[in-house]
């Protein structure tokens, strides 16, 4: 993968001068590489991660939904995954192999929202065979970052 690319990932909010420095090109160089990854879709979006484990406010709870899809001819896949991923509960949609076929990240303001997506918007789709829901408990790292500190003990440590 590209330098520039590697930085912007690591941290979407570096500036063209800073990327200018870090890989040693030009400043209107930048610019240019960066708009043409913007305009073929290299680049999508710029985000931020937040770590919702931290809010005091409610957290979304998160669902790891497998799912088995009967593929459909000359389409395959595509054009279910297509009309899963449009439900604005399901955050994420991917082909996978194994047992299942489609892996979706699903959020809802409760458990029951997420039952109910499922009960009521998933299950009752013509191609799908079935559904396995894994409830997230606890994120740990996310998209390469580690979200939980190690707390020190502030406990004397014991000596004989």
């Amino acid at each position: 993968m590209d330098d520039i690319l590697e930085i912007l990932e690591g941290n979407a909010r570096t500036s063209f001068e800073d990327l200018a420095k870090l890989t040693k090109r030009k400043l209107k160089d930048i610019k240019r590489i960066v708009k043409q990854y913007e305009k073929k879709g290299v680049i999508i979006k710029y985000r931020t991660m937040i770590n919702k484990e931290k809010l005091h406010s409610e957290r979304p709870v998160v669902a790891l939904i497998e799912v088995k899809v009967t593929p459909q001819k000359d389409v395959g896949f595509d054009q279910i995954a297509e009309r899963i991923y449009r439900f604005p509960e399901v955050k994420s949609c991917y082909l996978i192999s194994g047992t299942y076929d489609l892996l979706l990240t699903v959020e809802g303001k409760d458990i029951h929202t997420v039952a109910s997506f499922v009960a009521e918007k998933l299950a009752p789709l013509s191609s799908i065979k079935g559904t396995v829901s894994h409830f997230m408990l606890k994120k740990y790292k996310e998209d390469g970052v580690v979200l939980v500190k190690k707390e020190r003990s502030s406990r004397l440590a014991i000596t004989y």
